[in-house]
C-alpha cells in the first residue's frame, strides 16, 4: 500500500524524540495548513544540515570541518580533555563558561542490552587521543604527552557511569589521570526537597 503525502509526514515528524502520533499528526497539519513556507525551510536546513555535517577527526563532534572551531582554538587548554556522551551535553557544558579544555564526544554511551558496545562509540579513538603511540608503534611516555587530564562528564545514569568506570579503568591503567564530574546538591535548593540519592552522593563526594 502506497503511504501518501501527509501520512509520510507525520511518520517522518513522528521520528523526532518525545514526539507521538498526535503531536507528529498536529505539527505536519499546522506546517501544511498555516506555514508552508517554514515547512519548505526545515526541508531546506535538514537537507543543508545532513549534507555538510560530519564529525571532528580529534573530538568526534559534529561540525561542517574536519576540525571543529573548539579544537582548532588556540585559547583553549590543551592539557586537559572532558568526555562527554553527546553534543547537547558539549554545548551545556560550554554554556558554564567553566571549563576551557578539549573534548571528546563519544556519541554514545555503553549498553550492552542495546548491542551498544566499546566499538559503537569510539573508545579506542578516544584511547589514542589520549596516549598517542609514536613512530615505532609505542605509547608515548607520559611526560611527552600533549592530555594531562581526563574528566569523565558522562552522565550518571546506569548506562553513563558503566561507560565512565570503563574508560576510567582503561586509561589509569595506561597511566593517565582521570578524574569524574563531581554529584551533589543542586545551587539553591533545600535538602528536604532533594532525592535521597543525590543526598548520599553528595555526602560521599564532599570536600
Amino acid at each position: 500500500m502506497q503511504t501518501n503525502a501527509l501520512e509520510g509526514l507525520t511518520q517522518a515528524l513522528r521520528k523526532l524524540p518525545g514526539v507521538g502520533a498526535k503531536s507528529a499528526a498536529r505539527m505536519a497539519f499546522h506546517l501544511l495548513q498555516h506555514d508552508k513556507s517554514a515547512a519548505l525551510q526545515i526541508a531546506r536546513a535538514l537537507e543543508h544540515a545532513v549534507e555538510n555535517i560530519t564529525h571532528c577527526a580529534l573530538c568526534n563532534t559534529l561540525t561542517e570541518s574536519s576540525v571543529c572551531s573548539t579544537c582548532a582554538s588556540a585559547q583553549r587548554d590543551r592539557s586537559k580533555l572532558c568526555v562527554v556522551e553527546t553534543p547537547a551535553d558539549q554545548a551545556a557544558l560550554e554554556r558554564t563558561m567553566a571549563y576551557r579544555g578539549l573534548y571528546f564526544v563519544l556519541m554514545g554511551k555503553l549498553s550492552p542490552l542495546d548491542g551498544v558496545g566499546p566499538k559503537d562509540i569510539g573508545l579506542q579513538k578516544l584511547f589514542d587521543r589520549v596516549v598517542p603511540k609514536d613512530a615505532d608503534g609505542e605509547p608515548v611516555p607520559a611526560e611527552l604527552r600533549e592530555i594531562r587530564e581526563v574528566i569523565l562528564a558522562t552522565n550518571f545514569t546506569a548506562e553513563g557511569e558503566a561507560t565512565a568506570h570503563v574508560i576510567a579503568q582503561a586509561l589509569k591503567s595506561r597511566g593517565v589521570q582521570v578524574t569524574r564530574l563531581a554529584r551533589g546538591v543542586p545551587v539553591g535548593s533545600e535538602l528536604e526537597y532533594v532525592d535521597l540519592g543525590t543526598i548520599a552522593h553528595a555526602l560521599v563526594d564532599r570536600r
